[in-house]
């Protein structure tokens, strides 16, 4: 039987670079031939989410949704926008980062929907940070005398923003890797803003945990940290702040071993990928690592 996967995402109206990230993760699950189709779809752009199912052939579909946390769009939007029979918020009884999957079936195209938690909440994601961190750097083996903030929107509407941040900040810590590892937040305390403040090492990775880059990520989080006065004019990488180095890495989502992420989730509900998680992580790995994948470092020319 045919399988097809699915990525589900927000998009934007306003920013035409939100749906980047999507699509390559989408190319590169394509490339190493793990599914039969891959889609994509999203809540702001075309594809549509609602009309996302009617372009697929097969009647075996793998939904991920390319979101960090679980929440509004991952328990109420997708499903409703997909026309899942049966779903209820509590179908993954989860915690808030323990959803798994649950297979559905879609009411308007009779298709067997495997409709996956967000690939933000997977553990794999934690090494998506780490990797997030090595293609700042440029170092395969960044760690020794590096502090990392793993930094989130935060929101009191939903404490499962929050909750996502610090499970893959308490998963880096419990590695040693860093000589720190915090979580911080935009809108919740500890705050982005005094990220100097929560860290004794001369070296600090900043990694974002958004899916794309925009205004949050390019404009606030910059210009809050003193990385730049105007986020226009860019930014040094590593940029010295209070006598330390910020090596700002950008959104997590960008990272090209994002796909493994949701190849890992289509998996775990079910999918036969083969060795295409093997395939995804061989494909992407980071400069300086023997791959010759160029590393996505941030300056004041980009």
């Amino acid at each position: 039987m045919s399988q097809t996967l699915v990525i589900v995402a927000h998009g934007s109206h306003l920013n035409p670079e939100s749906s980047t990230p999507t699509y390559d993760h989408a190319d590169t699950i394509r490339a190493v031939g793990a599914f039969d189709e891959v889609r994509a779809g999203f809540w702001k752009e075309e594809p549509h989410v609602r009309e996302v199912l009617r372009t697929v052939t097969a009647d075996e579909v793998f939904v991920v949704p390319l979101f960090i946390s679980e929440g509004y769009f991952t328990e109420e939007v997708i499903p409703r926008e997909l026309r899942l029979e049966g779903w209820a918020e509590d179908a993954w009884e989860s915690d808030g980062t323990s959803a798994t999957s649950v297979t559905l079936t879609a009411a308007d195209t009779g298709q067997r929907v495997h409709y996956c938690g967000p690939a933000g909440t997977h553990e794999a994601m934690t090494d998506v940070i780490v990797r997030r961190a090595e293609s700042v750097t440029g170092d395969p083996d960044v760690g020794e005398g590096f502090g990392l903030a793993v930094v989130g929107h935060g929101t009191k509407r939903n404490e499962n923003s929050a909750k996502a941040i610090q499970y893959h900040a308490d998963r880096i810590r419990e590695q040693g890797r860093f000589d720190e590892v915090r979580d911080l937040y935009m809108d919740e305390d500890p705050e982005v803003d005094d990220v100097t403040d929560f860290f004794e090492s001369d070296d600090v990775v900043v990694v974002p945990l958004f899916v794309a880059d925009g205004y949050h990520t390019q404009e606030d989080i910059p210009e809050d940290m003193d990385l730049t006065d105007d986020y226009r004019t860019g930014w040094d990488t590593p940029a010295e702040v209070d006598g330390k180095h910020i090596w700002y890495a950008g959104a997590v989502g960008t990272e090209a071993l994002m796909a493994d992420v949701i190849v890992e989730r289509a998996r775990d509900a079910g999918a036969d990928v083969g060795d295409a998680v093997e395939r995804v992580r061989e494909r992407t790995r980071v400069a300086g690592d023997d791959s010759g994948v160029d590393s996505e470092v941030q300056t004041a020319d980009d």
